[in-house]
């Protein structure tokens, strides 16, 4: 790793120490400059920029806080970059923001660092904004380590900046091998889902509401579903359309499958809960009955789903948990840098109310045992029977 001091900008480099100074130098541009495009600051011309950003690349340089703390001391501070979701005016903060679960995982995060008197930093991009290298190393140069969730920074992104500090990222892809991955285990949680509704309640025809593309918890999800259904030859997908994890995108997907004037599915199946619960809203308004005319299940188990009626069947996802693993790894991976990287699964649950169309007051909680081998084979979803419309 590099060594490299403050951006204070006094003075050249001594030996293999990298300063503010030598970017501007090799960059051919003033310290000044060089700050202004560190801290992300909008006065800087976009191939000036560039220059800059290839030179600090090239040395390696890690801006202010981060280099001080190699050399004098630590900050006790860590960094959450958490995703806020584009979506429809109507669409509630608390789901552009993520909060429903970026809260539970917060107190996972706090519960570990408490006791140890460190801080959390905490910020936000944008899901289909263009990636700003440029904010993250800055927020890397103020923290010990980075917990970056659900697959927001790409894996080349990801691999510049854990050559500069310890990250793991919460909610990531298993194949992720760029940095440490804690998720939950998805694909055993979908496919438990799928199976109950053709094994215990006889469905076989089924809609999907998907999640955002970005998101790697709903392409596992996904792939599960699809794996399940290729295993039954007389299930068919219906047709799907692609949400973005809030209610709206679900109430949306509700008003779609209606207005196709198609028979309904024998069930709908969403990829998290909040998208379940748009579209019992959607179906409630247009007087459909479920579980009586169609089955509706979830994934996550946040709280309103269990207030729904019927209450919601779906898959418990510890997400406080999450922070807590997550959080753990990465003090150990602050304390022990030469790590290697790992994914941590953590075990799903099977929640059973009455929405799947088992009986109304059933509220059970199974464990789950982790797809092995060939079950856990990637699959995609078959396209042959697919209807497809984007959601907002």
């Amino acid at each position: 790793m590099p060594h490299n001091t403050s951006d204070g900008g006094e003075g050249r480099s001594a030996g293999n120490v990298v300063t503010l100074y030598d970017v501007a130098s090799l960059a051919g541009v003033s310290t000044a400059t060089v700050s202004r495009v560190v801290h992300g600051l909008d006065r800087v011309k976009d191939s000036t920029r560039a220059r800059v950003l290839e030179v600090i690349e090239q040395l390696g340089y890690v801006p202010d806080s981060a280099a001080q703390s190699l050399s004098r001391r630590r900050k006790d501070v860590i960094g959450l970059v958490c995703i806020e979701r584009t979506g429809p005016k109507e669409q509630y903060d608390i789901e552009t923001m993520s909060l429903l679960f970026y809260d539970e995982v917060l107190r996972g995060v706090e519960s570990q660092i408490r006791h140890r008197n460190w801080s959390l930093l905490i910020t936000y991009l944008e899901d289909h904004a263009p990636r700003d290298f440029t904010r993250l190393l800055a927020l890397s140069g103020k923290v010990e380590g980075l917990l970056i969730g659900e697959g927001i920074v790409p894996s080349q992104m990801l691999a510049r900046l854990a050559e500069r500090l310890p990250v793991v990222v919460i909610s990531g892809s298993p194949r992720e091998r760029a940095a440490d991955v804690v998720t939950a285990d998805n694909r055993s949680g979908a496919a438990a889902l799928a199976r109950h509704l053709i094994n215990e309640h006889g469905l076989r025809s089924f809609y999907y509401v998907d999640g955002p593309e970005s998101a790697p918890d709903a392409a596992e999800r996904r792939r599960a579903f699809g794996q399940v259904l290729r295993g039954y030859p007389d299930c068919q997908l219906a047709g799907s359309c692609q949400g973005q994890f809030s209610v709206a995108s679900g109430d949306a997907a509700g008003q779609h499958l209606l207005a196709t004037g198609d028979p309904l599915p024998d069930a709908v199946v969403c990829a998290n809960d909040q998208m379940a619960i748009g579209l019992l809203q959607a179906f409630a308004r247009a007087g459909v009955r479920v579980p009586g005319q169609v089955a509706v299940v979830g994934f996550d188990d946040i709280f309103p789903g269990s207030l729904c009626d019927p209450p919601l069947t779906t898959i418990h996802q510890p997400m406080r948990l999450l922070g807590e693993r997550a959080c753990t790894r990465l003090l150990d991976r602050i304390a022990r840098p030469t790590l290697r990287p790992k994914v941590e699964l953590l075990r799903t649950d099977l929640v059973l109310r009455s929405s799947c169309g088992c009986p109304p007051g059933t509220m059970s909680r199974q464990p789950l045992q982790r797809l092995r081998g060939r079950q856990a084979a990637p699959v995609t979803l078959p396209e042959r029977t697919l209807t497809v419309a984007r959601l907002r």
